[in-house]
C-alpha cells in the first residue's frame, strides 16, 4: 500500500511563502458533513498519485494568484495539479509553482453558493484556467443538480454531460457519482471504486469476515459429510 510523503516543510524552499499568509480566518467548512466529505475526497487522490512525485493534492489552501498581492488568494476544498513537486506547502504561491490546478472539486453549500457560482468559477476559468471544476451540494441545499462538472473548452467553462448518472473526468480518469451526501470517485478502466482509508479498513474486515464465515460453512459441511460416511459405514458393518 502506498504512503503519504513525510509532511515537513522545507524551510529554504518556502521563504517566499512564509511572506504569504496561511489562513484566511474563515471556517473549513459549513457543518461536518461537508468537512468530511471534502477531508475523504483529498485522502482518495492522494492515494491515488502517492506515487507520483509530480502529482500534488491538496485542499483548503491558500491559492495565491497576484504576486505582491497577499489578497489576490482562493481556497478551493479539493485541487489536484499535475507536473509539480509532491511536497508539503504552507500555501500555493501560483508564479513561483508555474502552473494552478488541473481539477478543483468544491463542495458547496448555503453560504458558499454565490462565491462558488459566480466569483470562484470566473477566477477559475479567467485566472487560474483550470481545465476541470466540479461542484457537489452534498446536502442538495441550491444546486440542481446537485452534482456539477465544468470542462474548459476554447476559454469557457461548458457543461460536462453525465454517462450513465456519472460525470467523467478526462483530466484524472475518473467517473464522479453522487450517492446522497456523498461522493464516490471511479476509475474508468476497471470500473472499481477509490476508497478513503478507514473505508478501506473496513472493506479487509469484512471481507475477513466473510471468508471466516465461509471456512466454517465448509469446516460444517464436511463435518456433516463424515457423519454421513460413518453412519453408512456403521450401518453396513452391521
Amino acid at each position: 500500500m502506498a504512503t503519504s510523503p513525510h509532511l515537513r516543510i522545507d524551510r529554504d524552499l518556502d521563504a517566499e511563502s512564509r511572506r504569504y499568509p496561511t489562513s484566511d480566518g474563515k471556517p473549513m467548512a459549513e457543518t461536518d458533513l461537508h468537512r468530511q466529505l471534502m477531508f475523504d475526497l483529498i485522502e482518495v487522490l492522494q492515494a491515488r498519485y502517492a506515487d507520483d512525485p509530480q502529482v500534488y493534492v491538496s485542499g483548503d489552501l491558500l491559492l495565491f494568484y497576484e504576486e505582491g498581492n497577499k489578497r489576490r488568494h482562493v481556497a478551493p476544498d479539493v485541487f489536484v495539479v499535475f507536473g509539480v513537486v509532491k511536497r508539503p506547502r504552507l500555501n500555493y504561491l501560483l508564479w513561483s509553482e508555474g502552473k494552478g490546478p488541473d481539477v478543483v472539486i468544491e463542495v458547496t453549500s448555503k453560504t458558499t453558493r454565490r462565491e462558488d457560482q459566480t466569483k470562484k468559477r470566473t477566477l477559475y476559468q479567467d485566472v487560474l484556467r483550470v481545465p476541470e471544476y466540479f461542484q457537489i451540494d452534498p446536502t442538495e441545499d441550491y444546486l440542481r443538480p446537485p452534482l456539477q462538472g465544468h470542462r474548459l473548452v476554447d476559454g469557457t467553462y461548458e457543461p460536462i454531460e453525465p454517462v450513465d448518472g456519472r460525470l467523467p473526468s478526462n483530466v484524472l480518469g475518473l467517473l464522479l457519482e453522487r450517492d446522497g451526501e456523498r461522493l464516490h470517485l471511479i476509475d474508468q478502466n476497471p470500473g472499481q471504486r477509490l476508497l478513503p482509508g478507514r473505508e478501506q479498513v473496513a472493506e479487509v474486515r469484512a471481507e475477513a469476515h466473510r471468508a471466516i464465515a465461509a471456512a466454517q460453512a465448509e469446516a460444517d459441511r464436511l463435518r456433516q459429510e463424515l457423519d454421513r460416511l460413518r453412519k453408512r459405514l456403521g450401518e453396513n458393518g452391521a
